[in-house]
């Protein structure tokens, strides 16, 4: 049987509302964000050129705008130099890490809400970047849930590929924390790892999926955080 790789793309740069977190933010990509899809699917043709992989023709993506507009723009790419139309497909599998019901508020007005809920302890510093931290309201999650919530969509996605002896490559666009905290749930990376790295906006990495159900990155490049960045994804 062949190989089954899965390339993580982070979305491209976007029309981010300063201060809050980004999970369900609803803005389209700004020119660089666009650029940097188009440069995601010279890539991902450079590697298909260099490689004898199949490129599977639907693309998964997570629902916000700046998602699928990543996802459609290196898909429209990649369609010129295919055989076949290449397609985009949503997942809400594929989102952020979830804040809740404090979706699309600031850090500053986050903290107030608990602050003036008696039902909760005053948040915690770092709580944004805190891996295990789950926000104490309706719909919130971790880090390490929304990282295996991801984790397990790329498997089953992979998984469901037909056997076949040409090497298949499947596109996954999404956001930066999720996929690194999916990486660690399939053992791609250490859990000290996580904090220390970050994603390029669409740039690629690619992980594939070994026989013995192990996983290993084979390309691409995470972003090393320098000590006094502050936490974005």
């Amino acid at each position: 049987m062949g190989r089954r790789i899965a390339a993580i793309i982070r979305h491209g740069d976007y029309h981010q509302t300063p201060s809050a977190p980004s999970a369900l933010q609803p803005y389209p990509l700004n020119t660089t964000g666009e650029q940097q899809a188009q440069a995601a699917a010279t890539t991902i043709n450079t590697l298909l050129s260099d490689n004898p992989w199949q490129l599977v023709s639907t693309i998964d993506c997570s629902q916000p705008l700046r998602g699928w507009q990543t996802a459609d723009i290196i898909a429209t790419a990649l369609s010129t130099n295919s055989e076949e139309s290449i397609k985009v497909e949503s997942f809400d599998a594929l989102a952020e890490r979830s804040v809740g019901a404090a979706a699309n508020l600031t850090s500053a007005q986050i903290r107030a809400v608990i602050e003036r809920d008696p039902r909760y302890p005053e948040l915690p510093q770092g709580w944004k970047s805190d891996s295990h931290f789950r926000l104490p309201l309706q719909g919130a999650e971790s880090l390490l849930e929304a990282g295996a919530r991801v984790a397990e969509h790329i498997t089953q996605q992979l998984n469901a590929l037909p056997e076949q002896q040409e090497d298949q490559l499947k596109l996954f666009v999404g956001h930066g924390a999720a996929f690194r905290h999916a990486a660690y749930r399939l053992g791609v990376l250490e859990y000290e790892q996580i904090a220390k790295l970050s994603m390029y906006h669409a740039d690629p990495i690619l992980i594939e999926q070994l026989r013995d159900g192990r996983w290993q990155r084979i390309a691409g490049e995470w972003k090393v955080r320098s000590a006094t960045s502050a936490y974005k994804d």
